[in-house]
């Protein structure tokens, strides 16, 4: 992805201090910078037309201060604060000042906890390409292992919540017995079966989860900043939060407070249109649908648990394509393997030309030859590499042995719960003969 390439774009005017003047354009977010072009037909306070021009272009690392003002010559103007005391006034910014100010502050500030720009990285050895590739590898299977961790505890969950069930079954089984006793005996229950239901109700007690489950108990895989709005409605962006559990989603606002959670089964699709910016959506029959648009510098965190989770319903847009030339990083990460949606690892897909003379002297050619045949992988990257895929496989084994131990869990849970809808169907008829 080039750095150039837009995240997000809104249409509004600058002031020209030289020219003491307002000009309309677009206000542009890149991965690194803030950008303004102004539009062909020139400026709103009159004058030659600049359009195509860039008025105004800083990285995010150089702005000091974002600011909310108003002036005597608009009501209302986001400022910008650079180095060297040089302040940027936008206004008439649609669809809303606030909305362009919750996304310019919370890349800025993603930008100001992530360590700053770094130059060009110099050309990679096959070796260094090698372990930037296993170690993506490395990271997403650690993904797919705690996804697959909290999937194994809602299996045992479930167990839990059968064999409740069960007990529950038996003291019905009970009371449905005491009801079917004879008509000759006047006193209710058999004196010889009280003791017995007794120490069944206190053992089914002993066992009964405690209450409070649901996704409040759940542990979180995984949480990043963003800032989310519903809809279409851009207007009503606000700063917040976007954290992901083993069954469900919760968008979250600045406070901690919940905005809207999408359990797992509920959610139809999610569509990325860059490494940014998400769309959940539920679908409804006769009423609107639900939909929440998220944008965070650190999307590409919870795309890695996103894509293992809804895996099926996970779709890139048109606008994606834009973001596929080369590969991405994030503000938060200075390493392009840790990203799903990159084209590769550490550059891997963009060939690193190699300068050969045309004409080579006949001097020169022994030195040529010693220098390819020179090896592509040196030992301590080749030691290295053996590490980091002894790791691997120890990771793929306890995978493996998680799967057969969800397996087995499965296997269990389906005879449980044939067990149980033939119980309740037993019961069920012999209620029906009381009636």
């Amino acid at each position: 992805m080039s750095r150039d390439t837009p995240i997000h774009s809104w249409s509004g005017s600058y002031y020209v201090n030289g020219e003491k003047r307002w000009v309309s354009g677009q206000l542009t977010l890149t991965r690194t910078a803030v950008r303004f072009t102004a539009e062909p037909s020139g400026g709103t306070g009159g004058g030659a037309g600049v359009g195509g021009v860039a008025l105004a272009s800083f990285p995010l690392s150089r702005i000091v201060e974002i600011k909310m003002e108003s002036s005597s010559f608009i009501f209302s103007a986001l400022t910008v604060l650079e180095h060297g005391n040089v302040k940027h006034w936008f206004g008439s910014l649609r669809p809303c000042r606030a909305a362009v100010y919750h996304v310019l502050e919370h890349f800025w500030r993603e930008r100001l906890l992530s360590p700053g720009d770094a130059p060009p990285p110099a050309p990679l050895s096959k070796g260094q390409e090698l372990i930037g590739l296993v170690s993506g590898a490395q990271r997403r299977l650690a993904d797919t292992g705690r996804v697959l961790d909290h999937q194994g505890e809602q299996f045992d969950n479930m167990m839990q919540g059968l064999d409740k069930i069960e007990s529950d079954l038996g003291v019905a089984d009970k009371l449905l017995s005491e009801l079917e006793s004879p008509p000759w005996w006047p006193f209710g229950k058999l004196p010889w079966r009280s003791q017995q239901e007794a120490k069944t109700a206190a053992v089914a007690a002993a066992k009964a989860p405690p209450p409070g489950g649901g996704a409040k108990g759940q542990r979180v895989i995984s949480s990043v900043p963003a800032v989310v709005w519903r809809g279409e409605a851009a207007a009503e962006m606000r700063p917040g939060s976007l954290s992901l559990t083993p069954s469900c989603m919760e968008l979250r606002d600045a406070g901690g407070r919940l905005i809207h959670r999408f359990l797992r089964e509920e959610v139809d699709d999610v569509r990325v249109h860059n490494p940014y910016q998400i769309s959940v959506r539920q679908r409804f029959i006769g009423k609107p649908d639900v939909c929440f648009r998220i944008i965070s510098a650190k999307m590409a965190e919870a795309l890695s648990v996103l894509e293992v989770q809804y895996k099926k319903k996970v779709e890139l847009t048109g606008e994606y394509s834009t973001f596929q030339a080369t590969p991405s990083t994030t503000p938060g990460s200075t390493d392009s393997a840790t990203s799903l949606w990159g084209a590769g690892a550490h550059g891997s897909d963009t060939e690193v030309p190699v300068e050969v003379p045309v004409e080579v002297p006949a001097g020169d050619l022994t030195q040529l030859q010693l220098h390819v045949l020179q090896p592509t992988v040196t030992e301590a990257e080749a030691q290295e590499l053996k590490q980091m895929l002894l790791q691997l496989k120890s990771l793929a084994l306890e995978a493996e042995t998680e799967l057969e131990r969800q397996d087995e869990a499965l296997d269990v849970l389906a005879s449980s719960s044939d067990r149980a809808t033939m119980s309740i169907d037993k019961h069920t008829r012999r209620m029906r003969k009381l009636l």
